[in-house]
């Protein structure tokens, strides 16, 4: 049989019995998607970001106004989530609270990624004493209590959210570089790289080109798993009074000063922890489904 008459059969071969090959993206789309509660993360959570991107719209009072008349009043039709004991809409402050500490976890979990990637990968492929000096520089951060090194600039930092952003990406970084510079060690050793390095090719940028984006999967996952980790770091630093503080608000704030009055007005307290429990609990179930969609091992996505 001739190449000919096989291309013929092919040709003549109906569509359903001819597979498409698919490319790598289309295929992790594929596993995700045959993931249920990951599809159901991912749907909470676009509501989530929609409701503090558009839910200040019909609102009826802005988070800084307050209404002398219905001091911790429940919800009502003037006042949907009720309002606190200064007479702020609860409503209006829940949106506000929930965009702060957004954006405060995509600045963090962003800069953190970036970070790690870069310092973990080029400590990785330079070696020598670059590479002694970072490890040293990480294993003196690992043992270092974040947590008060966090409280203690909080403090001071007249609860600003830029300020609390920027130290929560510098006492996080040197986590996930290490593991970064972990991956690193074997790819640095692939052909790919060793011929781009005998080509003369600058350090920087076949770590830039080659390395960083062969541990992409890896950093998305990260930067998922980052973005929960920065609501809950904030949202406790806020609950014991060092993170955003007032007139900004945000869902720690919400949540450490609606802890105080659960008895006699709980719904200061539930309505910011269900927006909290919603989306953490979104991200973990679509980090999960990034996860097993990138692993071929995983069973989770089915097969494609």
């Amino acid at each position: 049989m001739s190449v000919g008459d096989v291309d013929d059969q092919l040709t003549a071969a109906p569509a359903g019995t001819r597979r498409k090959r698919l490319s790598r993206r289309a295929l992790y789309t594929r596993r995700f998607l045959r993931n249920r509660p990951a599809v159901a993360g991912l749907i909470i959570f676009g509501a989530i970001v929609g409701f503090s991107i558009l839910g200040g719209l019909p609102a009826r009072h802005s988070y800084l106004e307050t209404d002398f008349l219905n001091l911790s009043s429940p919800p009502s039709a003037d006042h949907w989530f009720g309002t606190n004991d200064a007479g702020n809409d609860l409503y209006a402050e829940t949106v506000h609270g929930l965009q702060r500490s957004l954006i405060i976890a995509l600045v963090v979990s962003t800069g953190t990624t970036v970070l790690s990637a870069v310092i973990g990968a080029t400590a990785a492929y330079f070696g020598g004493a670059f590479e002694r000096v970072v490890l040293g520089v990480i294993h003196f951060l690992m043992v270092v209590p974040t947590f008060l090194i966090l409280a203690l600039f909080s403090n001071h930092s007249g609860g600003s959210w830029i300020v609390i952003a920027v130290i929560m990406l510098l006492v996080n970084w040197f986590w996930p570089a290490r593991v970064i510079w972990t991956l690193s060690l074997s790819i640095r050793e692939r052909e790919y790289v060793s011929a781009s390095r005998y080509m003369g090719v600058p350090g920087l940028r076949i770590v830039v080109r080659h390395i960083i984006p062969n541990i992409g999967s890896l950093l998305i996952i990260q930067f998922t798993l980052g973005v929960v980790g920065a609501v809950i770091s904030e949202t406790g630093l806020s609950f014991i009074g060092f993170g955003v503080k007032p007139p900004d608000v945000s869902l720690g704030a919400l949540i450490g000063s609606g802890a105080d009055t659960v008895s006699s007005a709980p719904w200061l307290f539930y309505f910011p922890a269900a927006a909290l429990t919603l989306l953490t609990v979104s991200m973990a179930l679509v980090a999960d489904g990034l996860r097993d969609a990138f692993d071929p091992q995983s069973a989770a996505g089915g097969r494609a």
